[in-house]
Parts: structure tokens; C-alpha cells; sequence
């Protein structure tokens, strides 16, 4: 039996069981990814509220319609930059060290957010962006090389390793959002002769601390990992050479391209609208255009492309449920912070902690799911089912807030447990669909690309987080009621069609036409 400590590849992978009864170097993955993840989701339950709060509260001031579209454009950059990222690790740096480049990027933007400056703001959106473009695609790719291809762990590895991303992201709303919302702490920086409106900043501060600690822990534990993900991919010298030329031209380009967006922006001739209206055009693009490239310019297989059509229909069912899902950090925090009660026993607590139910629901019920596919083995449902069973889920969870939105309709706050029930439903879904659809996106993707297509799962959350944003900023436009019983209905009917397909999806996976 390999320790915690010893190089592991795959030819040992079976028997190393030194966390929890799998490989050592899960345990260094999902405590770096616990980390980031507290960054992450410690700025994003402040980010809607910072933007539409008020000049004199130490907000932006912006309407809903504006900060929706700058949060729907910042996650789908987030997820969008996956795909380079994961060209880049594949041909240039390797997983390794793209996770610490990208680990760098992060925590230097959460600092920059800590500066309550306009362009500090903006310039750590973009830090940020980068960063996890490089890191999240490539981390789970690591934890998809520590087993072999028929180890029957995979799915449990990846739902334990999903758990260490809800723990990091169930106490970041608490501490980000105590930082930044709490009256109390408020009072407490004006008595040390801060200004109490900065509180904002503090939040993002404590989310670039939260970074820093995931890049110690991630540089201590490397030994653990062995030679997972420590290379790119073979390729003969001319051919790297050139990778590394056009990563070169590629960044130099973004950053050009960067700098005159701001200048233009700064002087007054494009809007914020009109850039978030063509990050959504460019995405779509990108989009579009790589699936094209995907399936005219490759030399598959006959079962790679069987494979690849699996993928894109994984793709489409992500894009669908992640643009509910992720209607978390605007609608739901919107809903949160304007339409429910937040008061327990007397003490009023931050609406952004509500950030933190759905996490809380995910550490409960991880373990689970994890011991339902273990116990079930060969008999559990396909991939196809699961995520079928994840839309409706995501659907039903806006459903139930449709009756809660009608109450508040004439201004009442409505009972807490609304939001609760809606998170638990999508916690169940979450558990269905996205650590199944990290581990079916390595299985199926072909060896040459493997982190490309990881890039491309993300990619569907792309889509999905702007699609969300941009729902978001109707919260004012729209009532309510109309609103969530639209977003329920694309939920469930995308998952019944899902559930119609499962079968043959699942023949196709299997090389079976």
C-alpha cells in the first residue's frame, strides 16, 4: 500500500487508499481547492450587493440591470477562461504549475479588490478571471490522473474532492459577509477610525488571505501528488516551440486588448452595458466556434466522436442548469437581501450568509451520494440519468419560490425557509449533476485533450453564469412570480428531454450505436 507521501501514478493508484480510502494526493487537491474556493465564493456573495448598494453605504450605486450584467459577464469569464487555461497546461506549463500561476493571479486580485478604488475593483475582476481560468480547470484534472480509468473510486474521489470545494465556499459567506455587512463590525471599524462604508473591502481582503493560505498548503503538499500533472503534454520540439510562441502572442494580445477597453471606458466612449453585451457575443463565438473546430478539424475515432457528441450534449444540459443554478449569487442574493427576513432568535445576520446554506447542504449530503455510487457500483445510474435528475432538481428549487415571491409581493418579508427549502433541492440536483459531469468529462475526453475538454465543461458554466447574471438584472423589470416560474420551467422541461435521451447517450458512451 503506497503512504501519503510517496510519488503516485497511475500504476499504483489502485492501492492507495491513505485518504479516506483513496490516493494520498486528493487530500492536498482538496484542501488547495477548499481554499480557492473560499476566495471565490467569499467575493461573489458580496459582488451584486457591493455593486447595487449605495454610493453612501460604500456601494457602487449601480441599477440592477447594470450589475447584473457586470456579474454576468465577470462569472462567465471566470468559466470561460478555463478553455485557454487548459490549452495552456496541456502544451505549455502542465497542471501543476498552471494551478500555481493561476493561485497567484487570484489572491493578487482579492487584494486589489481590498483597495476601495474604482480601478483596484475592476483590476481585480481581471486578476481574477485569469487566475481561475488557469486553476480551476487544471486541479480537477489532477484528481482525474490519480486514478486509473476503471477504478471504480473516481466518482467518490470527485464528490469528496466537491465536498472541500463547499467547505471552503460554506464558510466564506460567513466571514466575507460578517466583514462586510455585519452593523456591528461596522461600529468596530469606526471606533479604530476606519471608515465603517470601506467594510466592503475588508470582505474581499479576507478573501485574498483565504487564497494565500490554499498556495501554501498547495506548494507543502506536492509530494503527494507525484508526477500528476507535472508535465505537458509529449510534443515534438518544433511543435512546443510553437505552443509557446502562440501563448505568448495570445497573452501579449489580451493584455493590449485589455488596456484599450479601459481607456475607452475611462474617456467615456463604450459603456459597461455595451461591454458586458459583447462579452456575451464573444462567448457565444467562442462557443460556437470551438465546437465546429471540435468536430471538423479533429481525426477521431468512430467512438471519440461517439464520445464527443456525449460531451456536447453534457455541455448543452451544464449550460441549462448552471444559468438556474448560478442565479444563486444575483436573483437568490437579490431575493435574499430584498424580499426575506434576516433575523433568527433576535440577531440579524447578513443576507449574504444565505450564500452559505447550499454548501452547508453539499458538506451533509456529499458523503451521501458518495456512499450511494460506492454501494451501487455497477447498478448506479448513468451519467445521462443523473443529469437529467440534476436539471428537474435545479427546476424544482425555483418553483418553490414562486409562491414565496407573491407574498412579498406587497413588501413582506417571507419566512427564511423558502431560500432554505430552494437550496436544498439544488444541493440534491448539484450532487446529481456537476461532480458526476467533472468525472465523466475525464473519462470520456480523448487522452491528447484531456484538459481542453475539462476546459470545455467549464465552458457550459460560462454560459450558464451569464445567461444567469443577465436574469438577474430583470429582478426590478419583471415581477417576481413571472420570473421564477420561467426560470423553473427551463429547468424541468430541459431535464425531461434529457431523460428521454438518457439511453441512447448512455449506449453511445459505451461504443454501443
Amino acid at each position: 500500500m503506497a503512504t501519503a507521501s510517496a510519488p503516485q501514478g497511475l500504476g499504483d493508484a489502485a492501492s492507495d487508499r491513505a485518504f479516506f480510502g483513496h490516493p494520498g494526493g486528493l487530500s492536498t487537491l482538496f484542501f488547495s481547492e477548499m481554499w480557492e474556493r473560499f476566495s471565490y465564493y467569499g467575493m461573489r456573495a458580496l459582488l451584486i450587493l457591493f455593486m447595487t448598494a449605495t454610493v453612501a453605504e460604500g456601494g457602487l450605486g449601480f441599477d440592477t440591470a447594470t450589475a447584473g450584467a457586470i456579474y454576468g459577464m465577470y462569472t462567465a469569464m471566470v468559466y470561460m477562461t478555463n478553455l485557454p487555461g487548459g490549452w495552456l497546461a496541456d502544451r505549455v506549463f502542465g497542471q501543476r504549475r498552471a494551478v500555481l500561476y493561476g493561485g497567484i493571479l487570484i489572491a493578487s486580485g482579492h487584494f486589489s479588490m481590498a483597495v476601495p478604488t474604482i480601478p483596484s475593483f475592476y483590476l481585480g475582476l481581471v486578476l481574477i478571471i485569469f487566475g481561475t481560468g488557469l486553476l480551476k480547470p487544471n486541479i480537477s484534472v489532477i484528481v482525474g490522473q490519480l486514478y486509473g480509468k476503471d477504478d471504480d473510486r473516481r466518482d467518490a474521489g470527485f464528490s469528496i474532492f466537491y465536498m472541500g470545494i463547499n467547505l471552503g465556499a460554506f464558510i466564506a459567506p460567513l466571514v466575507c459577509g460578517y466583514l462586510a455587512q455585519d452593523a456591528g463590525f461596522a461600529a468596530r471599524l469606526a471606533s479604530w477610525g476606519f471608515d465603517p462604508t470601506h467594510a466592503w473591502h475588508w470582505g474581499f481582503g479576507a478573501a485574498g488571505i483565504g487564497m494565500t493560505l490554499g498556495l501554501i498548503q498547495y506548494v507543502l503538499g506536492a509530494r503527494k501528488l507525484g508526477t500528476a500533472g507535472l508535465h505537458p503534454s509529449p510534443a515534438p520540439p518544433d511543435q512546443a516551440a510553437a505552443d509557446r510562441r502562440n501563448a505568448t502572442i495570445g497573452i501579449v494580445g489580451v493584455v493590449v486588448l485589455l488596456i484599450l477597453l479601459a481607456v475607452a471606458a475611462s474617456n467615456g466612449a463604450v459603456s459597461l452595458l455595451t461591454i458586458a453585451d459583447s462579452a456575451g457575443y464573444l462567448l457565444g463565438a467562442v462557443t460556437i466556434g470551438f465546437f465546429a473546430w471540435l468536430f471538423l478539424g479533429g481525426d477521431w475515432t468512430k467512438e471519440e466522436r461517439d464520445r464527443l457528441i456525449v460531451i456536447s450534449v453534457f455541455f448543452l444540459a451544464a449550460a441549462l442548469f448552471w444559468s438556474v443554478f448560478e442565479q444563486a449569487g444575483s436573483t437568490l442574493n437579490l431575493f435574499a437581501d430584498r424580499n426575506t427576513r434576516t433575523v433568527i432568535l433576535g440577531y440579524e445576520f447578513p443576507s449574504s450568509w444565505f450564500q452559505s446554506v447550499n454548501s452547508l447542504f453539499i458538506i451533509i449530503f456529499a458523503p451521501v451520494f458518495a456512499w450511494l455510487w460506492v454501494t451501487l457500483g455497477k447498478k448506479q445510474p448513468a451519467s445521462p440519468m443523473k443529469f437529467s435528475l440534476g436539471l428537474i432538481g435545479v427546476g424544482l428549487g425555483f418553483l418553490v419560490l414562486v409562491p414565496a415571491a407573491r407574498l412579498s409581493a406587497d413588501g413582506t418579508l417571507v419566512s427564511p425557509l423558502w431560500l432554505v427549502m430552494t437550496y436544498l433541492l439544488h444541493t440534491w440536483a448539484e450532487l446529481c449533476l456537476s461532480p458526476v459531469g467533472l468525472s465523466s468529462m475525464t473519462k470520456l475526453a480523448p487522452a491528447r485533450i484531456v484538459s481542453l475538454m475539462m476546459g470545455v465543461w467549464f465552458l457550459g458554466a460560462s454560459v450558464g453564469n451569464y445567461i444567469g447574471g443577465r436574469v438577474g438584472g430583470m429582478y426590478e423589470s419583471l415581477s417576481l412570480p413571472t420570473l421564477f416560474g420561467v426560470v423553473a420551467l427551463f429547468g424541468i422541461a430541459a431535464g425531461i428531454l434529457m431523460l428521454l435521451t438518457s439511453r441512447k447517450l448512455t449506449q453511445m458512451m459505451h461504443g454501443v450505436r
